[in-house]
């Protein structure tokens, strides 16, 4: 299902660009730190049977505003300043990666003003066991590497197609990656431990935890804990699955979200 753009202006002032498809149920989907990327086939999929709201962060698009994030807490009201700023009442929220780590903020704050919550492949817990890698100081070709199963198919959905021979494409797209990973940083960097799981104990509403068995930048041990802390949570695994299980195995990854979500 094609989808189509609208632009929206919260309360403090702050201007989004917004994907959205469908029709049905609402459902507002958070990007995670790489932004939304030119092909999303889980938002293309989950538009055939909801109505599927995918906002950028500020500091992702063209619009700018990320000075005015600086924690955690910045992040996850903006986050429900976009809700209202969308029109919407109740919606079910998806995040993914950094992207889940704020819906789960966004959940424990105001946790009667959803109807459910799936995360997949969330940041936002630290286990000392099992460091995850530091994303900023990857060089692109380790990026791709710890994200994607296959770092070929990888480097397709990260780079957008963009011809890299060409100077000013190369310049373009290390000036915007430099920009969106500075607005990952306030929450990621330089570990992705904002104390979240204090709170998690607020989370009331019905939660899916989807996760890829081959994630290498939050292995499968997270998984387990945020089953652990999330009351009454559920985990659906993902066979062949990476962090980037979203577009790699979107078939199975909508599978998992629509069954949860139900009929809309």
């Amino acid at each position: 299902m094609s989808s189509s753009e609208r632009r929206i202006e919260t309360r403090r002032g702050l201007k989004s660009r917004v994907l959205e498809a469908g029709q049905g149920a609402p459902v507002v989907f958070f990007h995670g730190a790489g932004g939304l990327l030119k092909e999303e086939p889980l938002l293309e999929r989950l538009g055939a049977k909801y109505h599927v709201f995918a906002p950028e962060w500020p500091g992702y698009g063209a619009d700018g505003g990320e000075e005015k994030l600086e924690d955690m807490l910045d992040f996850a009201l903006h986050g429900w300043d976009v809700v209202e700023s969308l029109g919407i009442e109740k919606p079910s929220l998806i995040g993914h990666s950094m992207g889940g780590m704020i819906a789960a903020e966004m959940a424990c704050i105001a946790n009667k003003s959803l109807a459910k919550l799936t995360l997949i492949a969330p940041a936002g817990l630290w286990l000392d066991a099992h460091p995850i890698p530091d994303l900023f100081s990857m060089l692109p070709f380790e990026l791709v590497g710890a994200l994607f199963t296959d770092p070929r198919n990888g480097e397709k959905f990260l780079t957008g197609g963009i011809d890299f021979t060409n100077a000013d494409a190369l310049t373009q797209f290390m000036v915007g990656n430099a920009r969106r990973l500075g607005t990952a940083g306030k929450i990621l960097f330089p570990i992705p431990n904002r104390r979240l799981s204090k709170r998690l104990y607020r989370l009331t509403a019905p939660t899916l935890l989807v996760w890829g068995r081959n994630d290498k930048l939050i292995p499968p041990p997270y998984a387990e804990r945020w089953a652990q802390l999330v009351p009454h949570a559920r985990l659906a695994w993902i066979e062949n699955g990476s962090h980037m299980a979203p577009h790699e195995q979107p078939e199975l990854v909508a599978s998992e979200v629509e069954r949860f979500l139900g009929a809309p």
